[in-house]
C-alpha cells in the first residue's frame, strides 16, 4: 500500500544514485523495483524510514542522512566508539558528524579494510553470520605452511568455540622461514584468523584485511578513509542477499564479528 505523505519512489531512487527520475521511472514501469516485497508502480509513493525497498532483488538504502566510510585502520588504533585507556580509535580517523559505528571489529595489531556507518541494516547484515559476506585477509605466518596445514585451514579446524567454516586459503609468497598467505572467511569468531594459523602451528606476524566482499582499495594509505560510492553501498547489499524485510530495524553498531 502507498504511503500517502510519503515521497515519490523515482525521487527516491535517484537519490539513492540509481540513476535520473526518467531513469529510475523507467526501472519501476519494468518491475525492477519493490516495496515491501510487492513489485512497484510508477507514481508510487514511499515511506523512507519504514518501507523497504529493492531493485533487481537487493535492497536500496533510502533513508535520508546514512553516511558510509571506508577507513583503511591503522595498527595501534582500536575498534570501538570511546576508549578508556586513552587509545586512538578507528572513530577519531572520520567525521564526528553524524556519529558512525565500525562494522565489526579489528584487533588493535591487525590493519586493513573497515566499514564505519550510521547505516544499521548494513551493519546487520555484514556482521550477522547467516550472511556469509566474505572477508579476505593477507596474513604473514610463522614458518612454511605446507600441503596438510593448508588443507586444513581450508576444511576447517577445531577452536575452543567449536569448528570453523571451510576458508580460501593459499600462499601468496614464500620465504625463508616465512610465508604470505591469502585467507578468505565467510564467518567473524573473536580472533578466528590468528587462533587458525596457531592451531595448524605457524603463528601471525603480520594480519591485514584487503577486501569486504568485493570491495577493495588498495590507494587508501593507513589512516586514510573516504566516502563510498552508491554502487559499492548496493553491491555490499547484493553480496548479502538481502531480499526481504528481515534485518530492518536493526541499530548501528550492532554486530560482533571480529576475525583478526
Amino acid at each position: 500500500m502507498s504511503a500517502p505523505d510519503g515521497e515519490k519512489l523515482q525521487k527516491v531512487l535517484a537519490r539513492a544514485g540509481l540513476g535520473s527520475r526518467r531513469t529510475c521511472e523507467q526501472f519501476i514501469a519494468a518491475g525492477r523495483v519493490a516495496v515491501n516485497g510487492e513489485t512497484a508502480t510508477v507514481g508510487r509513493r514511499v515511506d523512507v524510514n519504514e518501507d523497504l525497498v529493492t531493485f533487481d532483488g537487493s535492497r536500496i538504502p533510502v533513508r535520508p542522512g546514512l553516511v558510509h566510510y571506508l577507513c583503511n585502520k591503522p595498527l595501534g588504533t582500536v575498534t570501538t566508539v570511546v576508549d578508556t585507556h586513552g587509545r586512538p580509535t578507528v572513530v577519531d580517523l572520520v567525521p564526528a558528524e553524524p556519529r558512525v559505528f565500525p562494522v565489526g571489529r579489528l584487533d588493535i595489531d591487525t590493519s586493513g579494510l573497515l566499514i564505519l556507518t550510521n547505516d544499521g541494516d548494513l551493519t546487520q547484515i555484514l556482521t550477522h553470520p547467516s550472511h556469509g559476506v566474505p572477508k579476505t585477509y593477507l596474513v604473514e605466518v610463522e614458518g612454511l605452511p605446507g600441503p596438510d596445514a593448508l588443507r586444513r585451514l581450508r576444511e576447517g579446524v577445531d577452536l575452543d568455540d567449536g569448528r570453523t567454516a571451510p576458508v580460501g586459503a593459499r600462499v601468496l609468497e614464500r620465504r625463508d622461514d616465512s610465508a604470505a598467505l591469502e585467507l578468505i572467511l565467510h564467518e567473524g569468531r573473536n580472533r578466528q584468523v590468528r587462533r587458525m594459523c596457531e592451531t595448524v602451528s605457524h603463528p601471525v606476524l603480520r594480519l591485514v584485511r584487503t577486501r569486504i566482499g568485493n570491495l577493495a582499495d588498495t590507494s587508501l594509505a593507513p589512516g586514510e578513509w573516504r566516502e563510498l560510492t552508491d554502487f559499492e553501498v548496493r553491491a555490499l547489499y547484493a553480496a548479502a542477499g538481502t531480499t526481504t524485510d528481515a534485518d530492518a530495524g536493526t541499530n548501528a553498531g550492532g554486530g560482533d564479528e571480529a576475525e583478526g
